[in-house]
């Protein structure tokens, strides 16, 4: 329902709305309204026009103007206060950089090209337009940063912590989508850069690796790929789950952030590097023959492509001096009843 033309001065009678006596029948322009309305038509005029946005924010639907023949790629990521971030530690702009920054790097798990993004917040009632706009300026830097644009999306109040969940559309090149699900035995497993410790950082600050996806997919044959998110064991697993096969990870082999290894805790380094999640750095797989080249040559400017193991037939196996053993599949998991 368009509720821009009603007074806001109105009171709602036996389930009608009814107008104020002064004033009505007048049509409000939205910077007119406090709240909702006034801060959507602040981010109408903060954001670009853009060639792929037919309708931007202002109606009910956005459209969107996508490429011929290619896939269209679609993912969405919600950020919870509390859960994935502290609001008061990391700052707004920060929160929003993350929000969108996440969803990039499902796009560039995929080996997609990102194209539009739609944004809904819930935001608390107390601060809540100063919080909504430096929410705009992070999500704002990493979509300009990947050509991203934003199409729209909803913004609502209450009573609770901060919500933002962003969807994202993209497209995949004419090589197609890389999948999680075509890795084989034999397949060697390399990883696009360090793991570990993001809690420190990282898991706010990161830049998802869509360019870097990009460019070896077009100079190899990508059999699945996965972002890390979870955790290095945890997405392995969930790659080999999807392949039918299983993996051996060799510990000396992963590469561990300087982050994990300044950690105080009962943990190792190691285990850090397996289990944190948030990395956000790609974990793929593909022929030995591919591999050694990716290594040879390093064609991929700003990282280091490190080979952290193999495909095998079943099982997930960890081997440290000379000697194999299972390991679990940990990492950050969703808990419900």
């Amino acid at each position: 329902m368009d509720k821009i033309g009603w007074e806001r001065q109105g009171s709602r009678v036996g389930g009608r709305l009814q107008r104020s006596s002064v004033g009505a029948g007048r049509i409000k322009d939205m910077a007119e309204f406090a709240g909702e309305f006034a801060y959507i038509d602040w981010l109408r005029k903060a954001t670009p026009q853009d060639p792929r946005v037919l309708i931007g924010p202002g109606d009910d639907a956005a459209a969107l103007r996508l490429s011929p023949h290619a896939p269209c790629l679609v993912t969405t990521d919600m950020l919870l206060e509390g859960s994935c971030f502290r609001l008061s530690e990391a700052g707004p702009r920060l929160v929003g950089r993350k929000a969108m920054a996440v969803n990039l790097s499902d796009i560039a798990a995929m080996a997609g090209k990102p194209v539009a993004a739609v944004v809904s917040v819930g935001l608390p009632r107390q601060g809540g337009r100063q919080l909504a706009e430096e929410l705009y300026h992070g999500l704002r830097e990493m979509a300009d940063q990947f050509n991203t644009a934003l199409a729209g999306g909803d913004t609502n109040s209450w009573e609770g912590p901060l919500v933002i969940s962003v969807t994202l559309i993209g497209e995949a090149t004419n090589r197609g989508p890389v999948r999680r699900n075509g890795a084989r035995p034999g397949d060697w497993l390399l990883v696009t850069g360090p793991l570990g410790g993001s809690i420190l950082g990282k898991h706010l600050t990161f830049t998802p690796r869509v360019q870097e996806a990009l460019a070896l997919h077009a100079s190899t044959e990508l059999h699945a790929m996965i972002d890390i998110s979870d955790g290095l064991a945890a997405d392995v697993n969930h790659l080999c789950v999807e392949s039918g096969c299983g993996a051996v990870l060799h510990a000396e082999s992963i590469p561990i952030t300087s982050a994990a290894r300044s950690m105080n805790d009962s943990q190792t380094p190691l285990e850090h590097a397996l289990t944190d999640g948030e990395d956000f750095e790609l974990v793929f797989a593909l022929s030995p023959a591919d591999g050694e080249r990716l290594l040879r040559t390093q064609p991929v400017s700003g990282i280091t492509l490190a080979h952290i193991g193999e495909c095998v037939a079943e099982g997930l196996w960890l081997e440290k001096d000379g000697r194999r053993r299972v390991l679990e599949p940990r990492g950050y998991v969703h808990a419900f009843q």
